[in-house]
């Protein structure tokens, strides 16, 4: 039986729907959920020309905004089942930080929805659920 379950989540029902499974499954382990902050996604909002440099950190700080708002719901959801969810978020490439938080952390299970990127950073980074399944050190459940 997994002891501590890391939950990647954004804002994709099936970052919800992995939480949601994670809950049900895992309600005796300590459950972390974690939100990647992809620095991209800071340089996409304005280009990668002048004005990015100069808003660099309104942008980054409207992200973590976001990220909280986004693991206030996870924290929500948990306790709807009883669940007192430990929350993170980390700076960097999404499946790689998922991968390496697990490993820095004794986490003994990861679950991923099975589609939480979408659009072109999908299309040119591959799945993060693909990539956390492949590179993890620990079992890792893929929620559809």
């Amino acid at each position: 039986m997994a002891r501590h379950v890391l939950v990647a989540v954004d804002d994709s029902e099936q970052s919800t729907d992995a939480l949601e499974f994670a809950c049900e499954e895992y309600s005796d382990a300590t459950i972390t959920a974690l939100y990647v902050l992809d620095p991209g996604d800071f340089y996409a909002v304005s280009g990668v020309e002048g004005t990015a440099m100069a808003n660099y950190d309104e942008i980054q700080r409207h992200h973590e905004e976001r990220a909280e708002e986004i693991l206030e719901a996870a924290r929500e959801q948990a306790a709807e089942h009883d669940v007192e969810l430990e929350t993170d978020h980390v700076v960097g490439s999404v499946s790689r930080s998922i991968v390496d938080y697990a490993d820095d952390n004794d986490v003994d299970h990861i679950v991923v929805g099975s589609h939480g990127r979408t659009g072109a950073s999908r299309i040119l980074l591959g799945s993060v659920a693909e990539t956390v399944a492949r590179r993890s050190p620990v079992p890792v459940t893929i929620v559809r």
